[in-house]
This record gives C-alpha cells, sequence and structure tokens, in this order.
C-alpha cells in the first residue's frame, strides 16, 4: 500500500472536519462553552457534566488522584469535584474523552489493542507533564497536562481511519514520523479549536529538537514524552525507538536533579495516570 498516499488522504479528511465521535456531542459542546463563561455557575455547569457519563466519571476521579487531591480527603460527588479541579482542568478533561472517544471506536481487535497502548502512553505523558512543567520548567501545569492529553490526537484518528485503508498499520510506518504526524494532527487539533500555544508546543514536539536547558512547553511535552515508560506504539512502526533515552537525561534543576524531582513525585505521576486510564 502507498502509505503516504494514505495518510494525504486520512489528513485531507480531517482538514474538511469529516470527523465523528461517539459522545453526545451536544453535550459536549454545552459544557465548553459553559467553560468559556468565567461567570457560569459551578451548580449549572456540574448538572452538565453529569449528563455526560463518561466525562463526570472522569472528572469525579481526576479529582481524587494525588495530583490534585494530596491530603488524600475523597470525594465522590460531580460538584465538589468541579471546585476542586477549576475551569481550566476541566477543559483538559473534556478533550481527553474526546480522545478516548477515538479510541473506543475502533473496531479491529489489533487496533483495538494498539489504541490501548497509545492511550497509555498519553495518560503518562500527560501526567509527567504536569509535573515536569511544575518542578522544571516552570511552565503552567495545566496546559502542560492538556498538551499531554492531545499530543497523540493524530495518531487517534489514524488509527481509527485505518480501516479504511487496510494495511496501513501492518507495515513501516516511516512516513508518518514528522510531516505525516503534523499534518493529520494539526488538522484535528484545528478542529477541536486547541489554543495556539498549546499547538506551538506540539510543532516543537513534532520538529523533535529538545532545548538545554529545558523551558518552554514545547521542551516540557518532549521530555514527557521521552521519559514516559510506555513508547508510543505508532513511533514504534515507524521505526523511532526511545530506548534508552531516559537514562540519558538527568538534567540539574536549581540544585535537584531531574531523577530525584520525578522519584519525589513517583506516586503523584501514578495516581493521576490510573484516573486518566480508567
Amino acid at each position: 500500500m502507498d502509505v503516504q498516499a494514505a495518510l494525504e488522504a486520512i489528513a485531507a479528511d480531517a482538514e474538511r472536519g469529516e470527523m465523528v465521535f461517539s459522545i453526545d456531542a451536544e453535550i459536549i459542546r454545552r459544557v465548553q462553552r459553559a467553560l468559556d463563561d468565567p461567570d457560569c455557575p459551578i451548580d449549572q455547569l456540574s448538572k452538565l457534566i453529569s449528563s455526560e457519563p463518561m466525562l463526570s466519571a472522569r472528572v469525579v476521579g481526576v479529582a481524587n488522584s494525588v495530583a490534585y487531591n494530596p491530603s488524600g480527603r475523597g470525594i465522590s460527588d460531580v460538584q465538589s469535584a468541579v471546585s476542586r479541579l477549576g475551569f481550566k482542568a476541566l477543559r483538559t478533561l473534556v478533550t481527553a474523552v474526546i480522545v478516548r472517544q477515538m479510541q473506543e471506536g475502533v473496531q479491529s481487535p489489533e487496533h483495538r489493542r494498539l489504541a490501548a497502548r497509545l492511550w497509555e502512553h498519553t495518560a503518562h505523558v500527560a501526567a509527567l507533564a504536569r509535573v515536569i512543567a511544575r518542578r522544571v520548567t516552570r511552565q503552567d501545569p495545566e496546559a502542560a497536562f492538556f498538551a499531554g492529553i492531545v499530543h497523540e490526537v493524530g495518531g487517534f484518528y489514524l488509527i481509527a481511519r485505518a480501516a479504511a485503508f487496510p494495511g496501513i498499520l501492518d507495515g513501516n510506518l516511516e512516513s508518518w514520523h514528522g510531516d505525516g504526524e503534523a499534518r493529520v494532527g494539526r488538522a484535528v487539533l484545528h478542529a477541536l479549536g486547541v489554543p495556539a500555544t498549546i499547538l506551538e508546543a506540539l510543532e516543537r514536539l513534532w520538529d523533535g529538537y529538545l532545548a538545554m536547558p529545558a523551558v518552554s512547553l514545547g521542551d516540557t511535552l518532549l521530555l514527557a514524552d521521552q521519559l514516559s515508560p510506555v513508547a508510543s506504539p505508532l513511533s514504534e512502526l515507524a521505526g523511532i525507538s526511545h530506548k534508552g533515552v531516559a537514562a540519558d537525561i538527568d538534567l540539574l534543576v536549581d540544585d535537584e536533579m531531574l531523577s530525584s524531582i520525578l522519584a519525589a513525585s513517583a506516586e503523584e505521576v501514578e495516581s493521576l495516570t490510573a484516573a486518566l486510564k480508567s
């Protein structure tokens, strides 16, 4: 199969906005509009979120993670979770539900396994990005969390469309790395209304250049991607291996090594990753 031609066709579909998600799109749009209104009452927003089961479960789960609940005081209702997380984190979770639905819409068992591995990678990168932003690069942790959630969105769309292009995921995906991933990812992210600052960080990720010292949101994302214990299966299909990269990255940050920062934050990362994967 001509993989390059197939990727161009998939990207063109995304650029035309021809994407279908199995969640209740109207509820998601109403939640997004409410989040754009800083004066939206919390009880009104909570009712909207509660009407979408997957979103409400994700909101409560993340609110109980160590990242947002260091005191260990558990909550079990959506309104308390909304109050704890805040609107910025909620925007990320709305997008996470949309991305996760791309995974759920995959029909082939083999492709579903591939999508599941990609989501596991995504969850690790998002959790690591949040910690790295706060402790290393001094970026907005919630922006980094959001960037981590959406950084493989083009890959999820590729897997979701694979049934229409038999064999595309069976061979070498070398043409996916770089231009292919960037074009498809860019189109899907535009369709989701992702902010320009996040797109800029993702362009740095697709470019693959990690600045030293790491200071930008793009650097944050690159570090998280390279330090993730679970590699992207699409990168592996493209012949890109991060094996051994993590061992080579140990930066000095304010008299503390990156490895010790991550070790101290391991429980936070593990808890947030588990909440995203559940």
